[in-house]
């Protein structure tokens, strides 16, 4: 078997949430999705709903929105990455936000966010995060009470206390 059909192949086997308040923006997401070959994609509106449904569809990985009704993305991921309280602590995360700001993604990296990107997105961007995690998972480590992956860079990682963890 070559390498881009087992690329292929574990790109069509994912099972991915996305969350999102935005009906536009979830269908845009959706065609992207499918575009690159994944054949299993559940939408939710809101916070409440995307931690119901990684309870009850054990998604690969979540494509989650920074806004959202209810519980934002930020109170999600709070709680996602808390071992002792939610079910998958590990899940991949894709977070999606409207501003760049370097301290969204300071937030969102101690949070626990596997890959952070700034909308617009465009459809390579999106396909290269998902086969970085599928392809590349990296191992997660314990940062006070939460979880988060383990930082790529070196320097990231002196920002952090971590502890490894078996997954």
């Amino acid at each position: 078997m070559n390498k881009s059909r087992t690329v292929a192949e574990a790109i069509e086997n994912l099972v991915i949430l996305v969350a999102d308040s935005s009906l536009y923006n979830r269908r845009l997401t959706r065609q992207m999705l499918t575009n690159a070959g994944v054949k299993s994609i559940y939408e939710v509106a809101d916070g409440v709903t995307a931690l119901d449904a990684i309870r009850n569809l054990n998604p690969d990985v979540m494509i989650l929105s920074w806004e959202l009704p209810g519980l934002d993305g930020l109170e999600v991921m709070r709680i996602v990455r808390s071992p002792d309280v939610f079910p998958m602590p590990n899940l991949p995360i894709i977070m999606l936000c409207d501003k760049g700001l370097r301290s969204r993604v300071i937030s969102a990296i101690k949070l626990g966010v596997h890959e952070l990107l700034v909308r617009p997105i465009s459809p390579k961007s999106l396909q290269q995060r998902l086969l970085g995690i599928v392809l590349h998972p990296r191992p997660m480590v314990r940062e006070g009470e939460s979880y988060i992956p383990l930082p790529r860079r070196h320097l990231d990682r002196q920002e952090f206390t971590v502890t490894a963890v078996n997954a």
